[in-house]
């Protein structure tokens, strides 16, 4: 336990040999799919002509909305998203007709043959025209401690302003993917590749009308998902789905990856707009926010992202005053979903901001700001919500990477050098990480497993969980390695199913080990008190002197020992056969809540997380001013991760969240015309970070010798929290474009800090310089 094991998948990933959907072997019977999608952001469809579609050699089944059995919708929270349009589409890619065909050619010709006759209305683009417009998902929510108007007018200073975040493309390496296997009367498998195989389930049962117990929705592994396969994935399985109830023979659905980027929905895009008040020292006293998102055309997940982006506008900081206003803004966009964070990162944006902004408003290093907010470990230790931040770890991660990195000398040396050079510019920042870890709807924190032990001695482990290359299921298996003290070799996990683990929640919200690990150790808990009262009970046989008692037996190395009679003691696999003998079962079922977490989403107060998992980074740039280009020169990352089950995994996540978070911070941009049409939609025009992107001097540390007592093995998630440690990178350039104006000025800056934005911040610095 606690050591680095490889991905159970490692070898099978790089010899080719690992199987996904797209790999797996049907029959000759297989139909392709492929789906029709609207060319127009907001228009009247006004007519829909198939016949000659239906017509072509080749093609079995072309279905539109009135061919929809059950319900014509899939929102996974609020049913305001159909299945597919009726009498108006919303977006550029909301999906309209469905061909099934004997190969991807031929249904490419079929659509070519679809008349679609539109009238096209105004559409509504980007999050100012939704605000002007009153164009809103629901009502906005509120947060708020203190009085922060009241503190506002008696602070000794005071700054206002706004920032922009942008949308950020999944980019998994699977793109969407669902194989549907027709069964008897009105069964159906589908193979989806699926963070949430339970919500897959039952929008493919409601959308099919038929029961959930006739589906079952399989899910080995993903290649990738980062939250967009949270509730997407759940479109594609329908469309599958309803292909195959309509043939009786199986049909895939892969969407090639333009039209996956043009189809599915992003990060949320946020409007940030802030006034803070602080005193001479950098003191914040008042905070207000209000945060705009753009959630596209419908609801999906947005209510929920908004929820964690308002719980994490404080950040790593107290402010004893402080009110957060949420929107969600609905404009013509593909619905916005899950992305890894969760609306933490736009949250944590605004507050970085903030505290970057009133570091340069008193000249001062923003370490030094951001160490004098940061919340207390007695005192100044309650969020704007109510939650005190137990086990702060903010201050000795602080204190460590500031020596570590010889941060202090290495600004010095920053500085020394920009005074030398007129057209590179370096760059340096710290920034924390502190990210709250449980489903913040709270009935969602509960999961299931399965276990199974055969006569031979072997396990195989089924939990609610799904593998998307995070290595869940590696940490799984050593879970159950631990907890049985048996040896890895003997333990199997299975693929996720919803025939064996039924009502589970997603694989997100960083809490996937937390929650299908404590189901499998309940499940092994089970089992091992089973096992040994069988097993006290043939020592006692077996012995002269007192009985075995099963309370004194123990499970490790592959062997049951009696602590009190070491003599006392049966190889793991010997004794299977004995239990079942005994007419013992050897199948347990795990389940696990959360316990003590809840809070009233009405008035934004109590405990939603479970925890809090910490972290900081320091990151040095250099900056081309006359290009804008950018090289990211050396990071150094200290991140808590409670003891952790598998560092080279937890290292891999760390790394891999700080990688995606600078792209989402300097190249990936999103760009759509003005009639709502995606611009950059491959991998030729979308710029996801690549091996020139990561730091030339990369320094990734495991804070040691802090357990976590709420989690599995006192472990902690690791998923989401690294993303945000990116924001040393995004305002370490921030940094070094100050410089140009010798700090004199504050740069006009967003994010992504693009070779773009840079030029134009750096050209406004100039110009301010010499007026």
């Amino acid at each position: 336990m606690n050591k680095s094991i490889p991905h159970d998948s490692a070898i099978k990933h790089v010899s080719g040999e690992s199987v996904y959907i797209d790999d797996m072997l049907v029959n000759a019977q297989l139909l392709h799919g492929r789906v029709v999608y609207s060319k127009h952001a907001h228009a009247r469809v006004l007519s829909i002509e198939l016949s000659a579609a239906k017509a072509l050699p080749g093609v079995l089944s072309v279905l539109y909305s009135a061919d929809i059995p059950g319900h014509n919708q899939m929102g996974p929270v609020i049913h305001d998203e159909p299945c597919l349009a009726v009498d108006q589409v919303h977006c550029v890619g909301q999906a309209l007709v469905l061909i099934a065909a004997v190969s991807e050619e031929i249904a490419i010709q079929a659509e070519a043959l679809i008349k679609i006759e539109y009238e096209e209305l105004p559409a509504i683009l980007d999050i100012r025209s939704a605000i002007e417009q009153n164009s809103f998902l629901a009502p906005p929510r509120f947060m708020k401690r203190g009085d922060a108007d009241a503190a506002l007018k008696t602070a000794m200073h005071v700054i206002k302003g706004e920032i922009e975040t942008g949308a950020q493309e999944h980019w998994y390496l699977e793109t969407q993917t669902c194989l549907c296997i027709p069964g008897e009367d009105k069964e159906i498998t589908a193979y989806s590749s699926t963070q949430h195989p339970s919500e897959t389930q039952a929008i493919i049962a409601e959308v099919l009308g038929i029961a959930k117990n006739e589906v079952v929705v399989e899910i080995r592994r993903m290649g990738g998902a980062f939250g967009g396969k949270e509730t997407q994935a759940n479109w594609i399985a329908a469309w599958c789905a309803l292909l195959c109830q309509a043939t009786k023979r199986p049909v895939k659905i892969r969407l090639f990856r333009d039209d996956d980027q043009i189809i599915t929905g992003k990060r949320h895009p946020y409007l940030i707009k802030y006034e803070v008040g602080f005193d001479e020292c950098g003191k914040i006293s008042a905070l207000k926010f209000e945060q705009n998102a753009d959630g596209g055309y419908a609801t999906d997940l947005s209510m929920a992202i908004l929820e964690r982006a308002m719980l994490h506008a404080d950040s790593s900081y107290f402010i004893p005053n402080m009110h957060v206003t949420g929107r969600a803004c609905r404009t013509n966009l593909p619905s916005n979903t899950a992305f890894r964070g969760f609306g933490g990162p736009q949250g944590m944006a605004g507050m970085e901001t903030v505290i970057d902004r009133i570091a340069r408003f008193l000249k001062k290093d923003g370490a030094e700001i951001r160490k004098l907010n940061f919340y207390g470990t007695e005192t100044n230790n309650i969020t704007h919500y109510g939650q005190e931040v137990e086990l702060n770890r903010l201050h000795i991660l602080y204190d460590q990477l500031m020596a570590s990195s010889d941060y202090l000398e290495r600004r010095k040396s920053v500085n020394t050098f920009n005074a030398k050079h007129e057209f590179y510019k370096k760059g340096i920042a710290l920034t924390p990480v502190k990210f709250g870890i449980s489903f913040t709807t709270s009935f969602l924190n509960q999961a299931g497993a399965l276990v199974n032990i055969y006569k031979d001695g072997t396990v195989l482990v089924n939990h609610g969980g799904t593998e998307m290359g995070q290595g869940l299921n590696t940490k799984i298996l050593q879970i159950a390695a631990a907890e049985l003290g048996i040896s890895t070799s003997f333990i199997k996990v299975n693929a996720t199913n919803t025939s064996k683990v039924p009502n589970t929640s997603a694989t997100a919200a960083s809490a996937g080990t937390d929650l299908n690990g404590m189901a499998v150790k309940v499940a092994i808990d089970i089992l091992k008190g089973r096992i040994a009262e069988v097993m006290a009970s043939e020592f006692s046989k077996k012995s002269t002197g007192e009985p075995s008692l099963a309370a004194d037996l123990v499970f490790s190395d592959d062997v049951i020992t009696d602590s009190k009679y070491p003599d006392r003691n049966i190889a793991f696999a010997d004794a299977m056969p004995l239990v079942h003998f005994n007419q013992v079962s050897l199948s347990a079922a795990g389940f696990y809540r959360t316990p003590d977490i809840g809070w009233d989403k009405a008035t934004g107060w109590g405990k939603p997380f479970n925890y809090f998992a910490f972290g900081m980074c320091v990151s040095e740039v250099l900056v081309d001013t006359l290009t804008g280009f950018h090289k990211n020169l050396r990071t150094d990352i200290l991140h808590d991760v409670g003891d952790s089950i598998n560092p080279g995994l937890d290292i891999g996540q760390v790394e891999g969240g700080y990688i995606q978070g600078v792209g989402w911070c300097t190249t990936e941009e999103v760009k759509w015309n003005a009639n709502g049409h995606l611009l950059n939609h491959s991998p030729d025009t979308y710029k996801i970070p690549s091996v020139q992107d990561i730091p030339a001097d990369f320094r990734t540390h495991l804070l040691q010798s802090a357990p976590n007592p709420r989690a599995i093995r006192k472990s902690k998630a690791v998923a989401e929290p690294p993303l945000m440690l990116a924001f040393a990178t995004w305002l370490a350039i921030k940094d070094a474009v100050s410089a140009v104006g010798n700090h004199a000025f504050e740069p006009e800056f967003k994010l992504p800090a693009t070779n773009e934005v840079i030029l134009l911040s750096i050209e406004g610095l100039r110009k301010k310089t010499k007026s």
